[in-house]
């Protein structure tokens, strides 16, 4: 194969259509853009969220609370699953990726309490809900924050 003899897959490009070329085309005289008002005109844009003057949904609806923008979001785990590990191991998010039951751990791990747990682990986390500690320990194993 030659650099000559490159083409693009057969449908994978498209020719642009020509807008204002006159009447036969399709696309002529008003060229797709309707009759007047403000997406007509040149430079007609309306910015996102804009509702015609009217009071936008965005500023409507109340607002409440606290919304952390630099959070990190924890990766979650049920107890339930913790039971494909063997007896007295010690869990933690690189061990879990091994398995296969979590895919990328990147800010940390926590450990929700869905499920039972029936061994006796060591388990290591950012975090631990309430009750997700209670099994663990009442399992017999250890719940370390890391």
């Amino acid at each position: 194969m030659e650099l000559h003899e490159l083409a693009p897959v057969m449908g994978s490009t498209q020719v642009a259509k020509r807008k204002g070329r006159g009447c036969g085309t399709g696309n002529g005289k008003t060229a797709g853009r309707g009759h007047k008002g403000q997406k007509a005109r040149s430079g007609g844009k309306v910015r996102v969220g804009f509702e015609g003057g009217q009071m936008p949904l965005a500023r409507r609806i109340p607002k409440r609370g606290f919304n952390n923008i630099f959070a990190k979001p924890l990766t979650a785990v049920n107890v339930g699953a913790l039971n494909a590990f063997e007896n007295g191991a010690v869990v933690d998010a690189a061990a879990l990726e091994e398995k296969g039951i979590i895919r990328d751990c990147k800010n940390g791990l926590k450990v929700l309490s869905n499920g039972t747990l029936t061994k006796k682990l060591t388990v290591k986390a950012a975090a631990f809900s309430g009750s997700a500690k209670a099994k663990i320990e009442e399992a017999g194993g250890k719940a370390e924050v890391v």
